[in-house]
């Protein structure tokens, strides 16, 4: 097991499957179990405590029995307003975090080394945040966001119009990190029918059910 961080991990649940039929993405299920409980499973031993970023009703995730937070930006501008109200919710909550890990509710295959390998990459690279990587490419709704940089994550949101990960991301210290892609890509999110009945194919695996 990895050794909790000390700070939260919000996973980004409010993801609508509209290439799926509809829905919650999180909630469809995967060999018996849904997309966030596999999720929370493997955050969990990694956080400090696990919250969800979903706007609506929060009763749809009432079976979970973990906090539900809405964005506190007007339209909810995408995931960088759900890093916010993780870090908001943080510093509210958990005054002592200095980190917040953020995953997105449609990953469920995360590895159990995540908060691990980006703390320590922080820590190599005197970086301000970190990302996770894989088959070349970074996945910016990964990582590891400083708590005291949420009220310039709040500025860009609202008075610049910011949208775009990267486009906040470009302006710090970044520690990518890449986890091998073999034989699943940890990364892999489900966005489609197909996507769901390949995710459905990888959790049979031994070892990743």
């Amino acid at each position: 097991m990895v050794e909790a961080f000390g700070g939260p991990g919000v996973v980004l649940a409010g993801g609508l499957a509209q290439r799926m039929g509809g829905g919650d993405k999180p909630l469809h299920e995967i060999g018996g179990h849904t997309i966030l409980a596999r999720v929370i499973v493997r955050l969990e031993p990694q956080c400090e405590s696990v919250v969800l970023s979903a706007n609506g009703d929060p009763l749809r995730f009432a079976a979970f029995g973990l906090p539900v937070i809405a964005d506190g930006v007007k339209q909810h501008p995408g995931p960088l307003a759900g890093i916010l109200a993780g870090l908001d919710w943080a510093a509210a909550h958990r005054p002592n975090a200095q980190w917040v890990l953020s995953a997105p509710g449609d990953c469920p295959f995360l590895p159990r080394d995540l908060v691990a390998r980006l703390r320590q990459a922080v820590s190599t690279q005197g970086a301000e945040l970190a990302v996770a990587a894989s088959q070349g490419r970074s996945h910016p709704v990964i990582g590891l966001w400083k708590v005291a940089l949420r009220d310039a994550l709040r500025e860009a949101l609202v008075v610049e119009g910011l949208r775009k990960v990267r486009g906040w991301t470009g302006r710090y210290r970044v520690a990518t990190v890449a986890w091998p892609a073999h034989p699943v890509d940890p990364f892999f999110n489900v966005n489609t029918v197909e996507d769901l009945a390949e995710a459905e194919r990888l959790a049979a695996l031994e070892g990743l059910a």
